[in-house]
């Protein structure tokens, strides 16, 4: 049977190796290589992503695989590629045995609760609502598995990384952090971060190596500022155009109807109120929404570079340079060509669409003589409609990989060292994790999407 990277390498094949000036820095550290191509991702991610829509989404765990294939082994550490050695067909397994799984679980539970909602509260809202509780802790579960297969499915110079059994336990403690961080207005949500991902870090194993998460909660404050200066900002804009300074009749008649709906309480705010002024403060809406945004990613990554700073293993330590704004720039770019595309296939599938009602409706609206239009043949303009529409989401998945997914693989590995890196030589292998269910609860609670 061949081996992980023997089969790697039938599939999917190695990128470049990469070259000595990239495996080490002036001061013995080790450093990370990228050796993947652009134009690579997009033809695998367009091939991979035409046989799925032609195998009516069966081939995904294939493309998946493919794909990570593919960027696992353009991650060169000290010049040596990874390998991901995952089996399609325990994703595909799994996928089966999970969906088995909660379809009983959902639909036994939802069943006692809205046996239990009509009878007590004579309604479906409170069966729907604890129903939508019950799958949360689910979520996570899912999260747990689905890292501890992906890193059961890794490796380095031949070692296995792994992680230890323990997704119920992650589980609650995710939703008791997620319950004290709501109740305190997310102040606390630092101390959530920290310690969600101190548990699957403590838990995670390369060869006999074990990993640690040290540091304390606190410093993760320093990545929070700008979020915490941009939600500051949002608050002053509001009090501002609402009570200092009201924009006038048309805001406050909206703040009006909001507060009626949703506390049933009428603030009176557009009674003798003048009319519209300043209205050039709603403008501010745009570099709001921009700093709000850079907030959230300046703290997610900047998170992630602080705790990545304060992990080690034995003889083993890790230094990140990840760049915020980087990050942000990927993801708005890339967000931007995918939103686009999408944009636009919807406009042409609604072209195309279009015939199948026929143009009498719109000769009707517009006042035009219905025999002018063009009416195409039904089933060329449903033929071309299903193309369309699964070409839509294959370019949006393509563009995704190609320039969200690549770029910010590249910039988090070439962006991390191991200034401490003697550990190494005393790693030995570690068992493989048989893990019969794979990925199939992230699959089936559609959190398998990510590479």
């Amino acid at each position: 049977m061949p081996s992980g990277a023997e089969n790697a390498q039938v599939q999917g094949g190695w990128p470049p190796a990469a070259s000595q000036e990239t495996t080490s820095s002036p001061d013995g550290a080790l450093t990370v290589g990228f050796v993947g191509r652009r134009g690579a991702v997009f033809w695998l991610a367009l091939t991979t992503g035409f046989w799925s829509i032609l195998t009516l989404g069966f081939y995904r765990f294939w493309m998946k695989t493919r794909l990570r294939r593919y960027f696992w082994g353009s991650i060169r550490p000290g010049g040596h590629p990874m390998e991901y050695v995952g089996d399609p067909w325990e994703k595909l397994l799994g996928f089966f045995i999970a969906v088995v799984i909660l379809t009983f679980y959902i639909g036994v539970v939802n069943l006692l609760l809205m046996f239990a909602s009509f009878t007590l509260f004579d309604g479906n809202v409170a069966g729907y609502f604890l129903s939508f509780l019950g799958v949360i802790p689910l979520w996570f579960y899912a999260r747990y598995r689905a890292r501890r297969y992906v890193l059961g499915r890794t490796r380095w110079r031949g070692v296995r990384f792994g992680l230890e059994p323990g997704a119920w336990g992650y589980a609650w403690r995710a939703c008791v952090h997620w319950l004290v961080t709501i109740c305190t207005l997310g102040i606390l949500w630092p101390r959530m971060t920290f310690y969600l991902e101190k548990y699957r870090t403590d838990r995670t194993f390369f060869g006999s190596s074990k990993l640690t998460q040290g540091g304390r909660w606190t410093m993760l404050y320093r990545a929070a500022f700008p979020l915490i200066g941009a939600i500051v900002a949002w608050v002053l804009w509001v009090v501002w155009i609402t009570f200092i300074d009201p924009i006038g009749e048309i805001w406050a008649a909206f703040l009006d109807e909001l507060l009626i709906e949703l506390l049933g309480y009428e603030a009176f705010l557009s009674k003798g109120t003048a009319k519209p002024k300043n209205v050039w403060r709603l403008w501010l809406l745009i570099p709001l929404a921009v700093a709000l945004y850079t907030g959230v990613v300046h703290y997610m990554f900047g998170a992630r570079r602080i705790m990545a700073n304060h992990k080690s293993a034995p003889g083993i330590a890790v230094r990140s340079n990840l760049r915020t704004g980087r990050i942000a720039w990927i993801y708005a770019g890339g967000t931007f060509l995918a939103y686009l595309v999408l944009t636009l296939g919807i406009i042409l599938l609604s072209l195309i669409v279009l015939p199948i009602f026929g143009f009498e409706i719109l000769a009707q609206i517009t006042g035009t003589d219905a025999d002018l239009t063009f009416d195409a043949p039904r089933w060329v303009a449903i033929t071309a409609s299903v193309i369309v529409y699964f070409g839509i989401f294959l370019l949006w998945s393509v563009v995704y990989n190609t320039f969200v997914t690549f770029p910010l693989m590249r910039h988090m590995a070439t962006t991390t060292v191991l200034p401490e890196h003697h550990g190494l030589q005393s790693v030995s292998q570690a068992a493989r994790d048989e893990f019969a269910e794979a990925e199939g609860f992230a699959e089936a609670l559609d959190l398998g999407a990510a590479i």
